[in-house]
């Protein structure tokens, strides 16, 4: 009895949000999926607008289908070859910078929020109309 092995895609739902991609600094020795590097600047990485706009097709694919299998179809569409490992590292590494981002900005509101409640409370705590000079006084003598 023989397996078939092949498997397909369904094929994306095509939307009308325009994505824009920026140049990134070259951090490590790998350039990632998505990217190439600059000629004239090896520090640079100039985004690939195909490749990324597939990458963001695949993250949607992986509720779905295995690393493998994602990574497999990314490598076909894009001519560009991503391991399942690469992929999910790259996934996990966006995921994180997202949570990260996500928890500065909740804790940038909070502090917000903190300043604005500190700032009323010492504005009633030294209001010059409060002070009394008994305690002075007393300890003089």
């Amino acid at each position: 009895m023989k397996i078939n092995k092949t498997w397909t895609l369904p094929p994306p739902e095509e939307k009308e949000d325009s994505l824009e991609w920026y140049p990134v600094v070259r951090i490590g020795r790998i350039v990632p999926f998505g990217y190439k590097q600059d000629e004239a600047d090896r520090d640079l990485l100039i985004p690939i607008r195909d490749e990324l706009e597939l990458f963001e097709k695949a993250r949607n694919y992986l509720r779905q289908y295995s690393y493998r299998d994602v990574a497999n179809w990314l490598s076909e569409q894009s001519g560009r070859y991503i391991s399942h490992v690469g992929l999910m590292k790259r996934v996990k590494l966006g995921q994180k910078r997202k949570r990260e981002a996500e928890n500065q900005r909740y804790l940038a509101q909070r502090y917000k929020e903190a300043m604005e409640k500190a700032e009323k409370l010492e504005k009633g705590r030294f209001d010059p109309v409060r002070r009394t000079t008994e305690g002075l006084s007393s300890s003089t003598t």
